[in-house]
């Protein structure tokens, strides 16, 4: 009887230098490791866009939004005519924008934030040259949505070729400039503009 309890407490003995061997103390209280990590790939497969029309262009300006951050994808826009002004190529971006991601775009991860209502128009009169108006003042979008505008204008006909874009809304403020930068597409909910535009 007595060798019996001496095992049993042996055993005992075992299984708890066991359970404590791997140094790591147990905790009723929760422990918040942080989110868990994207398994979003970013990259859309290559040939999954398909191939361009004959009637349009592709492009790699259009950012849309994967793992928090502003990435182009590859998109084909068609314009009307030979038509290439800075308000015909805004509002075929903007359309981009507002598409609903392909299949392959989703299946890496990439969704967009641009409402369906927005829509772009030309300066007022008495704005600086290139100015495109919005149908919402810019800093009543939601800040990721705004980026993505600016990111996706910046650098095209749009903006006509300059590295920032100016944006009014509907009103009488004066536009203001929105550059796009790496800390822009890193963190596109700090999306700010440099100050008002003068002519």
């Amino acid at each position: 009887m007595r060798r019996t309890t001496a095992l049993r407490t042996a055993a005992l003995a075992a299984g708890l230098t066991v359970l404590t061997g791997c140094g790591i103390r147990g905790t009723a209280v929760p422990v918040d490791a942080g989110s868990a990590p994207s398994r979003a790939a970013c990259v859309v497969r290559p040939g999954a866009q398909g191939t361009p029309p004959a009637s349009g262009f592709a492009t790699q300006s259009v950012h849309l939004v994967c793992s928090s951050q502003l990435l182009p994808v590859t998109r084909t826009l068609a314009l009307p005519g030979d038509s290439a002004d800075a308000l015909t190529v805004a509002r075929a971006l903007l359309d981009e924008l507002q598409r609903k991601p392909s299949a392959a775009e989703e299946e890496a991860g990439f969704i967009t934030d641009v409402p369906r209502q927005l829509a772009v128009d030309g300066p007022h009169k008495g704005d600086p040259a290139g100015t495109l108006r919005l149908n919402r003042a810019p800093d009543e979008l939601p800040p990721v949505a705004l980026a993505q505008l600016v990111c996706t204008f910046v650098g095209t006909a749009a903006a006509d070729g300059r590295q920032v874009v100016l944006l009014g809304g509907p009103g009488g403020e004066a536009p203001k400039s929105y550059p796009c930068s790496d800390d822009t597409r890193t963190h596109p909910e700090t999306v700010q503009s440099t100050g008002t535009s003068v002519s």
